[in-house]
C-alpha cells in the first residue's frame, strides 16, 4: 500500500511471505517502483503466487518484475497467478511485468482484478512466449488461461478470457489466432488521454502484426511476432508512449 508524502509515493504498509519478495529501488521522481520477485526462480503445476498492490489517493505506482516468469512442464495441476490491483482517487498504476515463458507441457492460469477510482489512470502489460525460440525450444503442448477483469467505481469496463490447451503448437498455426507467432502481449490503457494517445501509439506499432484501438475511455493494443526479441522491439514503443515518454523500468534491460 503506498502513500502520499512531501510530494512523493511513499510506502504505507509492506507484507511478503513464501517465495513472494518485493524490492523498491530508490527513485528521484514522485513515482515508486516496486519489483516483484519470485525467489524460487519459476513456477510449475501446483505452485501460486499471489500479488496485491493498493495505491493511495494522489500516489504513483509502478509495478514489474526481476525478471522473465519461466512455467515449467507440469506433471499435475496448473501454475496459479493472481495479481490484486486497487487505485485510489488521483492516482496512476503501472503494471509491467516482464514476459512470462511457457515451456513446453507448461499450464498456467493467470488472473488479473484491477479496481479504480473514477479519476485513477491505469496502465497494464501482459506478455507471454511460447517457448524461448532462440534456444530451440517450443511450447508444442499445454495449457495456458488469462482472465483480466478491471472495474471502476465497481462498474466492469474491460474483460477478456484466453485459453489455450492441447496441441497449443498448432492452435498458434492459425491465422485467425497467431499465424504461427511464438510471441504476443496485450497492452491496456485507462484515463483522461486515449483519444490523444491513439495516433501515438499506432506509430510506435509501425508496419508490425500489431493494432490498437480506443473506446469508451480504454485503448487496448496487441501485439504479436516471431520471438520474444521482435516482440519487445514494438513493446517497449508502445508502453514508452502511454507513460509519457519514460522508459520501461531499468531491470527489464538487466
Amino acid at each position: 500500500m503506498t502513500k502520499p508524502l512531501g510530494g512523493r509515493t511513499r510506502l504505507a504498509e509492506l507484507y511478503q511471505e513464501g517465495a513472494a519478495k518485493i524490492r523498491l529501488p530508490q527513485t528521484f521522481t514522485a513515482e515508486m517502483e516496486a519489483v516483484i520477485i519470485n525467489t524460487a526462480g519459476g513456477l510449475t503445476g501446483g505452485d501460486r503466487m499471489d500479488w496485491s498492490f493498493s495505491a493511495g489517493p494522489d500516489t504513483f505506482l509502478t509495478a514489474t518484475t526481476q525478471a522473465c516468469e519461466k512455467v515449467y512442464k507440469a506433471s499435475a495441476g496448473a501454475a496459479e497467478v493472481v495479481t490484486r490491483i486497487e487505485a485510489a482517487a488521483g492516482s496512476k498504476v503501472h503494471w509491467l511485468p516482464q514476459e512470462s515463458i511457457l515451456f513446453d507441457n507448461a499450464a498456467l492460469s493467470r488472473r488479473l482484478e484491477v479496481d479504480l477510482d473514477e479519476s485513477a489512470e491505469f496502465v497494464a502489460v501482459e506478455a507471454i512466449l511460447l517457448g524461448r525460440k532462440a534456444m530451440g525450444e517450443a511450447m508444442a503442448e499445454g495449457m495456458v488461461r488469462d482472465r483480466w477483469r478491471i472495474r471502476r467505481c465497481g462498474r466492469l469496463i474491460h474483460a477478456e478470457d484466453l485459453r489455450m490447451e492441447g496441441d497449443v503448437a498448432g492452435l498458434t498455426a492459425s491465422a485467425a489466432v497467431l499465424a504461427g507467432k511464438v510471441a504476443f502481449a496485450t497492452v491496456l490503457y485507462t484515463g483522461p488521454l486515449c483519444e490523444a494517445l491513439l495516433p501515438k501509439v499506432r506509430a510506435a506499432l509501425g508496419d508490425s502484426l500489431c493494432g490498437a484501438s480506443q473506446w469508451n475511455g480504454k485503448l487496448v493494443a496487441r501485439l504479436a511476432a516471431e520471438d520474444g526479441y521482435t516482440l519487445r522491439k514494438s513493446l517497449i514503443p508502445v508502453i514508452s508512449v502511454l507513460r509519457g515518454g519514460a522508459s520501461v523500468p531499468k531491470v527489464w534491460n538487466l
